[in-house]
């Protein structure tokens, strides 16, 4: 358990928004235009929502001022990782592999650019075991821990995870992900903002067009907006 004092939670906060696995110039502009605070690109070519360093380059720079670019990445190498991170202008990283503390700070240049590292959750009951109090104290150096499902392989799989089942107060900035879509992320971020620093929203299957992964739907993307900010009133 962190030594840390516990943080007063908030109840009144802005809940910040990515929009993630983004593939084409349509879907970046859509999700711009929505009100996304960050756009996330897969930099792992196994993923169906993969793009190479070139391409998320060019998504990236039709981006404005204020709205951030994510790169993800999944057992990546350091050098590699660097590379992608100097090529997108202003982008922080999330790993979402095996990485250690030790493989996240020096991937990012030493504290030269923020990441988040995503914590994966076992489903059901299992999930009550995962220590959520210990990961985020070991990557206390993260900007936030991503909370998504455990599923086989690596990556977002579109399943969510019991999310009552998370400590009471996490003395972290938080990202919650796996499954979310307009009809359910109120729910989660009523259960969540109350336990941690402050939270926000990643979504990627729950805003694309049914059956086709990376191709987003314009109209999930607004309602999802529409959603997260009915739940900040």
């Amino acid at each position: 358990m962190s030594s840390e004092p516990p943080h007063t939670p908030s109840t009144s906060q802005r809940t910040r928004i990515k929009i993630c696995g983004l593939t084409r110039e349509s879907d970046v502009d859509v999700a711009v235009e929505a009100g996304a605070d960050a756009i996330g690109f897969v930099l792992y070519a196994k993923s169906p929502r993969g793009v190479s360093v070139v391409r998320a380059t060019e998504l990236a720079r039709r981006l404005p001022p204020f709205v951030t670019p994510v790169l993800l990445f999944v057992n990546e190498t350091a050098t590699n990782i660097k590379a992608a991170l100097a090529s997108v202008a202003g982008a922080i990283a999330q790993f979402h592999g095996d990485e250690s503390p030790a493989d996240c700070w020096q991937a990012c240049g030493q504290g030269q650019h923020p990441y988040l590292r995503a914590a994966r959750i076992p489903m059901g009951e299992a999930g009550r075991g995962f220590d959520l109090l210990k990961f985020s104290q070991d990557f206390s150096q993260a900007q936030a821990i991503l909370l998504d499902a455990q599923v086989d392989g690596y990556g977002g799989g579109g399943h969510t995870f019991n999310w009552s089942l998370l400590p009471p107060n996490v003395n972290a900035h938080l990202v919650l992900s796996g499954g979310l879509n307009a009809a359910n992320v109120i729910d989660g971020i009523t259960q969540l903002r109350p336990r941690c620093k402050s939270l926000a929203v990643d979504v990627s299957s729950g805003v694309e067009v049914p059956g086709q992964k990376g191709i987003k739907d314009p109209a999930r993307i607004r309602d999802f907006v529409v959603a997260v900010r009915q739940a900040d009133q």
